[in-house]
This record gives structure tokens, sequence and C-alpha cells, in this order.
């Protein structure tokens, strides 16, 4: 058998698929000082534009959350460019008191959306020779395009005023971006029919939906607590259906939530541990997979049942490759079939592929308990 791990991952000075999955030091400074920019812009930008507006009363600056792929290690290159880019979410918060200082929920969506856009168009403006370009045709975002390579969402949200109080103190850890897909429609126009006590988001058309991004983010930080394997994992999926997929394609929040009870650690072993993921994949894409927190939303209730079985298709041919790869009889083979997985991030270079026993192989992998009727591994669905 051959193990495939040291051209998944290496602490070597040696190539690698996670290596050539991270951004460069010049992309990530590029998102963190863009991030700023757009921060200190609406800190002073929305309190300036509802001001000039006619505004009278005190306008509390918006404070930040990033959430998703950046916040959790998550985020790879683009593997298609185009059309694909890197996407960071950077959440602005006002407190639910000031937002209904307005009569009606549709106003003060309206109010949000439109005082911070006139500010982030100002910054744009100047940032006009690097390439900058504003977007707001998105339902639940705003976004800026930085680089033909990247762009920053900002959701807008309303959030209760205690927890408005403490947010930035906990501005620096792990949130999560793809809930903002999970919006709940609100038709009436009333603050009475909304729960003021929930971190809700301004929807261009629906007006404001609940979506608190938090909790997933609590989830995640556990699934991960101790296992890196498993957020490599992550990453190597989300590689994948990059390659595969050059728009579109599973969310992120899906393959996550269907990856984490199928993880079963593999000591220095990456191909093995993904190729378990892999093999109940399928499976659990076609039972369908719900939200980690939120057992009655359903993440591949997103796709249509020709995209779930396009998906679940896929990552069946994945598995064969990749066990066709791990029992493969020359390493040169293993190598092509793995390049035909991830494209030509994947190193091309047989040499590095060791050639272990079926003990050894089986060594690495432990012995898992069956799960309690009472107390078993978490299912996402």
């Amino acid at each position: 058998m051959f193990n495939l791990s040291p051209l998944f991952n290496t602490s070597e000075n040696e190539k690698s698929l996670l290596q050539a999955l991270e951004l460069t030091p010049r992309e990530k400074l590029l998102i963190s000082s863009a991030k700023e920019d757009v921060r200190v812009c609406l800190r002073s930008g929305i309190p300036r534009v509802l001001r000039d507006q006619g505004y009278q009363g005190a306008v509390p600056k918006p404070r930040f959350f990033t959430q998703g792929s950046w916040a959790y290690k998550t985020l790879n290159s683009p593997a298609h460019m185009p059309p694909q880019q890197s996407d960071v979410d950077d959440g602005a918060y006002l407190p639910i008191s000031f937002l209904k200082g307005t009569k009606r929920p549709s106003t003060a969506s309206t109010i949000f959306f439109a005082a911070a856009e006139a500010a982030l168009a100002e910054l744009v403006e100047t940032k006009k020779s690097e390439g900058w370009k504003l977007v707001t045709d998105k339902p639940t975002c705003i976004r800026i395009e930085i680089s033909k390579t990247a762009h920053i969402d900002i959701p807008l949200y309303s959030i209760p005023d205690d927890e408005y109080v403490t947010l930035e103190k906990a501005a620096f850890r792990y949130g999560y971006d793809s809930l903002l897909d999970a919006v709940n429609e609100r038709k009436a126009d009333s603050w009475t029919s909304l729960p003021t006590d929930e971190v809700l988001l301004a929807h261009r058309e629906e007006n404001w939906v609940m979506s608190d991004p938090r909790p997933v983010k609590d989830w995640f930080i556990d699934q991960v607590d101790g296992q890196e394997q498993l957020r490599r994992v992550v990453r190597y999926l989300k590689a994948f259906r990059d390659w595969q997929w050059k728009t579109k394609g599973p969310s992120s929040i899906l393959l996550m939530a269907a990856a984490a009870p199928l993880y079963v650690k593999t000591d220095r072993r990456d191909d093995m541990a993904l190729l378990e993921v892999l093999k109940g994949l399928p499976a659990a894409l076609r039972a369908g997979v719900n939200n980690p927190v939120d057992e009655t939303e359903s993440l591949t209730g997103r796709m249509t049942d020709d995209e779930i079985e396009d998906a679940a298709k896929k990552f069946e041919d994945f598995e064969r490759h990749l066990n066709g790869a791990v029992h493969a009889k020359d390493s040169v083979t293993a190598c092509e079939w793995m390049v035909k997985m991830f494209g030509p991030r994947f190193p091309n270079e047989p040499s590095r592929i060791k050639t272990v026993s079926v003990a050894a192989t089986v060594a690495a992998v432990p012995a898992q308990p069956a799960a309690s009727e009472l107390v078993g591994r978490t299912k996402a669905g």
C-alpha cells in the first residue's frame, strides 16, 4: 500500500497540497489591510452619513465580527481564477434599540444598507486605482472586490443591546459565514413580529431575517479542538469542490457538517482520514444534512435533487480515485489520479510517496467504540 500523506501535508520544506492552498503573504496582507480599511470607514462613515441625512440623535458606531473561512483558518486560495475569489466575511452590527428608532423594520434595514453603502462608496472611490469595486446586488451583504482574486462581504446585523456592548471583546474569536444563506422569510413589517432579543440579518428583499453566525462558530471550534487534522480534511474537501465546480457546488458549511461526524483521527495519515470521510459522504448527502446547531434547517435542502445527486456521484468518484491511489501498483499512477481530483495544486512527485504495510495502515486508525444509544456522536443529519 501507499502512504500519500507527504503530498497532502508535510512539515518538511517540500511542496504539498496544503501549502498550495495557502494564500501568499501578500494576499493575506492585502485582505487584512482591506478589512481594517472597511471597518475604519464604517465606524466613522455610518454616523456621518446619517447625520448628513438629517438624523439628530446619537449614532452608535458599528461593531464587527469576522466570520467564515478566514476566521476558521479554512480559507483556500481559488482553484480557478476567474471566476473564483477568496471570500472574507466581516459582519457589521448595530444595537436593536437604535434601529427600532424607526417605525418600521423595512425602513431600518433600508437605512442601514444605504448608510453603509454610501460610506463604503467613498472608500472604494479612493481605491479605484487598486481595482476595488462596490457590489450592491447581493441580498444579504455589501460586497467589495479588492482585487481580481479576493472580495470582502459585509453582512449587516442588528443585535440585542447587551450583546452589542460585549461584542467588541469577542471580535477576535472565530465566526462562520454560511448561515447567511439560512434566511427565514418575514412578511410582516412590524417590530412586534420580530424577536428583538435575537440577532437579525438585514436583507434587501425580506427586511430582517433570523441569522446568528455565532452558534456555528462554537460548534466548529468544538469540532476541531485538538483535531487539526479535521480542519485539514475540510480544506481538502473544499479544494476538491473548487477544482470540480468552477461555480457553485456544495457549500462550505454543508461539507463541514457532513464531514465532522464521519471523521476518524488517523495518525500522520491525512490521506486515510480523508478517505474515511469520503466513504460516508455520498450517503450522507443523499440522506440529507442538517445545520449542526439547528436540526430543523436542512443544508441539502438548499440544493435541488439533481445537484445533490451530482455532488454525491462526484464524491463517490473521489473516493474511488483516492482508494485506488492508496492501493495502486505504482506511485506514478497514484499521483496522476490525485492530480485529476485536485488539479495541478496536488504535487506530481511520485518519488515522495511512501510504501507501507497493510498492518501499519490499520494501526494508524484507532479503534472506534460503538456509539451509545443515549450518548453518541453528534449527527449532522
